[in-house]
């Protein structure tokens, strides 16, 4: 029997992931079936099970990998002297998974996806693990980039590491739920935003 290729493994496990992504983001976690993600992918039950062993695990794979293209953004940013602004960056990242960099999908079903992932961690302690574990990486990114930010001389330094990546954090969640809920939401509007906002002065404010 020839072997199979680990490119052609990746692509088939990716194959599967965008189609039940597709399922669930149409249908809701709980409105979806394995039996509708086979559909959805045309493959057996054996090719899908060799992957994954149930819904479990598809949306345990599908918020790490939006996970690792984040980090990766962040990863990139940090190599760049001086770093990108958070307007940019949190436009590159937003514009990245609206766009369907993540899974292909419609920006606002992508943006659905996301909040349908947020809403099944409160009750699966393993999605839960797996968010927590996304989140914490995202905060270290921010960090190593406040530090970043510092050495340039772009920001003050009796600002809190931790403080800034959580603001810009729920700063792309924000924009993410109002996709979901409202759709029409432009990243440049956020990067607009952030640039207005960066642009105060608090010396002129009495």
């Amino acid at each position: 029997m020839a072997r199979v290729s680990q490119e052609h493994l990746d692509a088939r496990r990716r194959q599967i992931l965008a189609g039940a992504a597709r399922c669930f983001a149409r249908n809701g976690f709980h409105g979806t079936s394995m039996q509708d993600v086979l559909k959805e992918v045309g493959l057996s039950a054996g090719a899908v099970y060799r992957y994954f062993a149930g819904k479990d695990d598809l949306i345990a794979a599908i918020a790490d990998e939006a996970f690792q293209y984040i980090r990766h953004a962040f990863a990139e940013a940090a190599e760049i002297s001086p770093p990108p602004t958070p307007d940019v960056l949190l436009g590159r990242v937003v514009r990245g998974v609206f766009t369907g960099q993540v899974y292909g999908l419609e920006r606002r079903t992508c943006a659905a996806l996301i909040v349908q992932v947020w809403a099944e961690s409160m009750r699966n302690e393993r999605l839960a693990k797996t968010l927590g574990e996304g989140y914490a990486g995202m905060r270290a990114g921010w960090a190593q980039l406040v530090e970043a930010y510092r050495a340039a001389g772009l920001l003050r330094a009796d600002v809190p590491a931790d403080d800034v990546a959580r603001t810009m954090i729920a700063t792309a969640q924000g924009f993410i739920a109002q996709e979901a809920l409202f759709g029409g939401v432009e990243p440049e509007a956020l990067e607009n935003g952030l640039r207005g906002l960066m642009s105060i002065d608090p010396q002129r404010i009495s």
